[in-house]
């Protein structure tokens, strides 16, 4: 069922093995009867410039996970004795920090819904996570990273942090520069673009420190407005740098319109990088034989048996591949929500705080615990080999593969 409230679009909807439930009414935290459902709500960038990242990363796994779940007759309640399903309510945030906020507090004040799941991008993480403080609401900020993750979740001790932090991403990138310099495989020079938003500004702030720690120097340091949609500017100024490496910490529109332009111009260094955008299925699609030895943030083992089964069950039920890096993360989140609701037994949200911040879960990414409620093992640098996205640091991560430099030139498009 959909329909528009006060410019949000809202959908209630269980599905059930051989049926579909219609609304049902929201359970009390701690009721004693069994409820009838798990009432789970999120907002999610619908339109907006987050779109695409949040329609490749985040609602298809909810979307994956809701399926699964109801399809094994739902969620266990050891309380209540029986498993019981989830049903869904959904806004659209329209990619805005107020949108986002205001969807959040009607999922709380009156969907009165049991568990929210959490939006896409650093931005608007921040933005609600007093909302879920307040309330006393779980908060997986799966697809937020930030150096204030640590005070983060010590003023907000509901919230879980699964990229980690900005520094561990601009370590990796710096420290795998740093070792194939002195490997005599690259030079020292760097040209960084930066999106001026948080995420961007942040990265790009690490990254300058570990640029110099690994002895590497700053040919050119350029930031652009978050929604720049001319990338040649940028791509000029740094090919006149003649940089050994480009690293870019991009969104998904720019880090397609700097790859594009750099085909274009012919700006070819021997490391490209660019961040979040660069994992997805639409990055091999739009740029095929010319992905191959493109880096970028994020990664996954491709070799793993339960990340292989997770991709054919994500194909299977949403028609397209996920992306190689925030996708299972995200999707281990829910795992871990689940599990620790299981172990909770009813609809408890501050037992089942007290689970994520103590348990450990087992996961599409494997074993999974929490270290002062975050997640300190995450891919940070991948690269395009052969048609697949693998995770190449940090080198310590199972199924970490060797770099393909320099990257290969160019080719016309295909």
């Amino acid at each position: 069922m959909t329909k528009s409230t006060r410019g949000f679009s809202r959908r209630h909807a269980v599905a059930l093995i051989g049926g579909t439930l219609g609304t049902l009414a929201a359970p009390s935290i701690g009721r004693a009867q069994a409820p009838s459902a798990i009432k789970i709500g999120y907002a999610i960038s619908k339109t907006g410039p987050n779109a695409g990242g949040a329609n490749t990363s985040t609602l298809p796994n909810y979307q994956l996970w809701v399926r699964e779940v109801n399809a094994a007759g739902g969620i266990n309640l050891s309380g209540a004795g029986r498993r019981v399903p989830i049903e869904v309510v959904e806004y659209d945030d329209r990619s805005t920090s107020e949108e986002c906020v205001r969807a959040i507090e009607r999922l709380i004040n009156q969907d009165r819904v049991d568990f929210i799941l959490p939006p896409w991008g650093t931005g608007l993480n921040l933005a609600v996570g007093p909302v879920f403080n307040r309330a006393g609401h779980p908060h997986l900020a799966v697809t937020s990273v930030t150096d204030r993750a640590p005070e983060l979740a010590r003023r907000w001790p509901n919230s879980f942090w699964f990229l980690g932090t900005s520094s561990q991403g601009g370590t990796a990138i710096a420290d795998l520069l740093g070792s194939l310099a002195r490997e005599g495989k690259i030079g020292r020079t760097v040209a960084m673009a930066s999106s001026s938003d948080q995420f961007g500004i942040e990265l790009s702030t690490a990254a300058r420190a570990a640029f110099q720690r690994a002895g590497l120097t700053l040919a050119y340091d350029q930031a652009y407005p978050l929604g720049s949609q001319d990338m040649q500017p940028i791509v000029a100024a740094a090919m006149r740098a003649n940089p050994d490496a480009f690293v870019a910490f991009s969104y998904p529109p720019d880090t397609l319109g700097l790859t594009e332009q750099a085909r274009l111009q012919g700006f070819n260094p021997k490391v490209f990088y660019t961040a979040v955008g660069t994992a997805f299925p639409l990055f091999k699609q739009r740029f095929n034989v010319n992905a191959e030895g493109v880096m970028g943030i994020g990664g996954w083992n491709a070799s793993s048996p339960a990340l292989q089964d997770y991709l054919r069950r994500h194909v299977a039920a949403i028609g397209r591949e996920p992306d190689r890096w925030a996708s299972p993360v995200t999707f281990a989140s829910l795992q871990v929500l689940q599990q620790a609701i299981e172990r909770a037994g009813r609809l408890d949200r501050a037992a089942v705080i007290q689970q994520i911040q103590s348990g450990t879960f087992a996961t599409v990414v494997g074993d999974l615990k929490l270290e002062n409620n975050i997640l300190n093992k995450n891919w940070w640098v991948g690269q395009w080999q052969d048609g697949e996205f693998h995770g190449i640091a940090p080198t310590t991560m199972e199924g970490a593969r060797a770099p393909i430099v320099p990257k290969p030139a160019w080719r016309a498009a295909q």
